[in-house]
């Protein structure tokens, strides 16, 4: 089932075209990246699907309902974890259910049993200084999902991790969309973390920021542990390189 579709974005800024004519959708369940180069559009265009910014033109639609320019529509994660630092991390975490209505006692009792899911069982009293990195971006990625109406948009969240705790988020994130269901979209300049994590790829490049090839990646995400490893990955990399040379050439 179709959850999230733009149709023909298009957006400028002082007179420069940063987005041309995007048209994407995003299925139930599906992690779908959005790869480009810096300078691309990708932050403009989760801008606008979280209803942040307003498009020249086009339209985004939530479960056929069309959400343009209506924030808090839909769940959105920047690059930095955002903590509040003189908060508790439960506090933290139940913040958009404090900002919807829900009294402290009540949010808190909601986000409480999603800890143990994240991988957070014990932290809920500590406060952000007191967590790893990794514990500070699942505690953030647990806020974002308890804001969200099951779709996430996800901007480069995992590039400020080491190598190995990136590599270990990434196989935790895929575990834990497979047992709570929601469905994400991603952006990233990463072509490894993309091709690890997605169902489908979206290219975006050029300037204005087009969209010039999907990419849908066929080993089921359940099957991926060491995929970097396998010719697949390999192949699915250069499709990448020459789908960007074409697009450039």
């Amino acid at each position: 089932m179709e959850l999230l579709r733009t149709e023909r974005i298009s957006k400028s800024y002082q007179g420069r075209q940063i987005l041309r004519d995007i048209s994407i959708h995003l299925e139930e369940g599906e992690l779908v990246s959005l790869l480009g180069l810096s300078g691309s559009g990708k932050t403009t265009l989760l801008n606008i699907m979280s209803g942040l910014v307003m498009p020249d033109s086009g339209r985004v639609f939530l479960s056929g309902n069309d959400i343009t320019g209506k924030p808090g529509q839909i769940s959105y994660m920047l690059q930095k974890d955002l903590l509040l630092e003189h908060k508790r991390v439960i506090d933290n975490v139940a913040l958009p259910l404090v900002i919807r209505g829900m009294k402290r006692e009540e949010a808190r009792a909601k986000a409480d049993p999603y800890f143990r899911q994240f991988d957070l069982e014990g932290t809920q009293m500590l406060y952000p200084a007191q967590m790893s990195g990794g514990m500070r971006q699942r505690a953030a990625l647990l806020r974002t999902y308890l804001g969200s109406n099951g779709v996430i948009l996800l901007d480069e969240p995992f590039s400020a991790l080491d190598m190995i705790t990136r590599g270990q988020i990434h196989t935790w994130y895929m575990d834990i969309m497979q047992k709570i269901g929601f469905s994400t979209i991603l952006i990233t300049h990463d072509a490894d973390e993309a091709i690890l994590l997605s169902d489908r790829i979206y290219l975006l490049t050029g300037s204005p920021g087009e969209i010039h090839h999907e990419l849908r990646i066929g080993t089921p995400r359940k099957d991926r542990r060491d995929f970097n490893l396998q010719p697949e990955f390999v192949r699915y990399k250069r499709q990448i390189r020459d789908a960007l040379e074409q697009a450039s050439g």
